[in-house]
């Protein structure tokens, strides 16, 4: 029955009382944010204020917070020691709410008494029970502590996880509500100006939160942002389809010829399960909570890839080098659908207005998409890498194919991983992240100069560490894919090193998040230009990554270089490149070639060295009767030398006169390279280099 029972006592017990009854009593219990520190106006900003006027007249909350105090009766400052804790109790509310453990998280508290929280907090619930026997207790899970606060690294961070699944077990034992008031505010730091205290627009979404939890009420039937009409499910697995309803609410789901149902949960989510299937449509997906009803049409099941990074993935088909034939064909590519998630405004060299910065502080810098098939229309504005991503595989799959584009121009990858994943191994990246080291100065520049006129403490930008993955990938709510497309490096070129502890960050969050351990990732590598002194060794830093972590694979792109532009136009060869490597490694195609020739090692011979590739099957240069162009050796002093290069057989040997004895080489290890060796498939080798001083 999914607690229906315990729905329908709590909505008896919110229900707003008839004409001549006592109004329904809210005891908000709980520490300084209860209280209403960190607001200017207690009275009417504080958020049991908030949720007064949230309620109405037929409800009457009382504020019985005390700053500082402990949920641990042996802690620091119990509330249980409190006139706040005794007024609370006389109040005989029908409805408590408790917000408590925050200050549980100080070193004289949770390192001492942490055996203590859930008999501490049971009883306390006893104590609210015994003034009220028909009291409805909500527990809450606990408003964030950000990374600003003073003891975040030392122990607070850690505690803090601890006393939230403390909170939880004993809302389970007990059979009270639980409220979760950490997910909607962690992702708003922006509201808490000292880390620890929400303002009055953080009060306002805790209020919300809390009023829509006792009432029930969730705005009625919602489906997740990229379901609509034209939309791709992923085949292959079990269709998971998810939503939101008011409490209480049977929703009903049928797909085909198949119907699920299910009920909205005290937090209002649904969800329903259909079996897997394969490729296949146009199907009709019904939805009906209560007596609303919404119908999604021209719906396939098939591929579903996300393409994400910075602006070479943002670039668009109108623009590439091939777009007059690119935009000619995409009438006949029905079994390609676009779904474009598009910024509200460029990070270009110029202040956003005030509606921009409202925008990206409310974590709408990217608009909602709109499935649409590929026509020369919706293809225009659409990622180029993106499209012949798709445009490829649904020819050769011969099924329809999905993309999701949200890449955002000038991006570093930090901005794309979330907050916990960040606040557990970087936590340093996040603070004052726009002066200080972490962040490319390029990056933090840009940034500053789009919120110059910001009025807003605490602006945000989408180059925040984090501010993507929340307005970015937590918007498509774990809508299932096959695999990530990405496009990204520019701004992260500048420290090879952190990128190293990044990316693969940036993997484990998303798989994380998708609850996808094995999820692909298939990576562009940077392309060349001639004013980018580090490219070379973050190309090579790429290549060394995808070969180290799991379902991970490279593109290269260093052939398809502008000397003069970050943007280079070739596009539809980066498209195809990635395509051919997902066709190999995810889908099986064991007669497709994914990659250029692919260094793997190498051994010492009379001066030279031979050299060991895979995918290195009809090696030479990329272009007939040309030499091999591109490879360098040193000796032990490490200077480096041009080296004359031959292919033999599946290796290529190369040496130089003025090194006796190599024991290092280096390949395309220029910003703008020449270098050119392909293999039978006229595929690139990558930049790669191998040291053994």
């Amino acid at each position: 029955m999914k607690n229906l029972l315990l729905l329908l006592l709590s909505f008896l017990l919110a229900a707003a009382p008839a004409a001549g009854q006592r109004r329904v009593r809210v005891a908000c219990v709980g520490n300084s944010v209860t209280y209403g520190v960190g607001v200017k106006d207690r009275a009417t900003e504080a958020y049991p204020a908030q949720l007064q006027r949230m309620l109405g007249d037929g409800y009457e909350v009382g504020s019985f917070g005390h700053s500082g105090t402990t949920l641990l009766r042996h802690g620091s400052n119990p509330y249980t020691r409190t006139e706040e804790y005794r007024a609370a109790l006389d109040f005989r509310a029908d409805i408590v709410v408790i917000h408590l453990g925050l200050n549980d998280t100080d070193p004289r508290n949770w390192p001492q008494y942490a055996d203590e929280f859930i008999p501490d907090y049971r009883a306390l619930v006893a104590d609210f029970r015994r003034a009220n026997p028909k009291a409805r207790v909500w527990l809450c899970l606990m408003t964030p502590i950000f990374h600003g606060h003073r003891r975040f690294d030392s122990g607070t961070r850690d505690w803090h996880a601890l006393i939230q699944r403390r909170i939880a077990q004993v809302a389970r034992t007990d059979s009270t509500g639980l409220i979760d008031l950490y997910t909607p505010l962690h992702c708003h730091p922006d509201l808490f100006p000292d880390a620890l205290h929400p303002n009055a627009e953080g009060a306002a979404i805790l209020a919300r939160t809390v009023c829509a939890a006792l009432t029930g009420r969730y705005g009625g039937l919602r489906l997740p942002q990229p379901y609509g009409d034209g939309m791709v499910l992923q085949r292959g697995q079990t269709i998971r389809l998810h939503g939101t309803a008011d409490a209480g609410t049977p929703v009903r789901v049928r797909f085909d010829d198949l119907e699920r149902t299910d009920t909205a949960g005290a937090d209002g989510r649904w969800q329903v399960d259909f079996p897997a299937r394969p490729a296949g449509g146009p199907y009709e997906i019904d939805f009906a909570a209560g007596k609303e009803r919404r119908t999604l049409r021209d719906v396939w099941v098939g591929e579903v890839w996300l393409c994400s990074g910075q602006s070479n993935m943002a670039f668009p088909l109108r623009s590439a080098a091939t777009a007059a034939a690119d935009l000619a064909a995409a009438d006949t590519l029905g079994r390609v659908h676009l779904y474009l998630m598009a910024p509200v405004a460029e990070t270009d060299a110029a202040p956003w207005p005030d509606s921009v910065l409202t925008a990206v502080n409310d974590l709408r810098y990217l608009r909602p998409g709109r499935w649409a098939r590929a026509d020369a229309r919706a293809a225009a504005d659409f990622s180029a890498v993106g499209f012949h991503f798709a445009r490829l595989l649904a020819d050769s799959l011969g099924c329809h194919v999905g993309v999701i584009s949200n890449a955002v121009g000038g991006s570093p990858a930090e901005a794309w991983i979330d907050r916990s994943t960040l606040e557990l191994r970087l936590p340093a990246i996040l603070r004052d992240w726009m002066h200080g080291d972490y962040v490319q100065e390029w990056a933090r520049q840009r940034a500053a100069l789009n919120v110059k006129n910001a009025a807003a403490a605490g602006q945000r930008h989408p180059y925040e560490p984090a501010y993507l993955f929340e307005a970015g990938i937590a918007p498509l709510e774990r809508y299932a894919l096959r695999g990530v497309v990405w496009y990204q490096g520019e701004s992260n070129a500048h420290n090879v090193e952190l990128h190293e502890r990044l990316f693969p960050m940036l993997e484990r969050s998303w798989r994380a998040w998708w609850a996808a351990p094995e999820m692909p990732f298939y990576v562009a590598q940077l392309s060349s230009l001639s004013t980018r002194p580090s490219w070379p060794h973050f190309r090579d830093s790429q290549r060394r990554l995808c070969g180290r972590l799991r379902q991970t694979w490279m593109a290269v792109t260093s052939d398809l270089g502008d000397s003069l532009d970050v943007h280079p136009r070739r596009k539809r060869e980066v498209g195809e490149r990635l395509a051919l490597s997902a066709l190999r490694h995810t889908y099986g195609r064991t007669s497709v070639i994914p990659s250029g020739p692919l260094y793997e090692n190498f051994r010492r011979e009379d001066g030279a060295l031979r050299l060991f590739f895979r995918w290195g099957e009809g090696m030479r240069p990329a272009a007939p009767g040309d030499t091999l162009r591109g490879f360098e050796v040193a000796g032990q002093d490490g200077l480096y030398h041009a080296a004359s290069a031959r292919v033999d057989g599946r290796t290529v040997v190369v040496e130089s006169p003025e090194v006796r004895e190599p024991c290092a080489v280096r390949y395309g290890w220029r910003p703008f390279t020449r270098a050119n060796l392909v293999n039978a498939a006229g595929l690139p080798a990558s930049t790669f280099r191998d040291e053994r001083f």
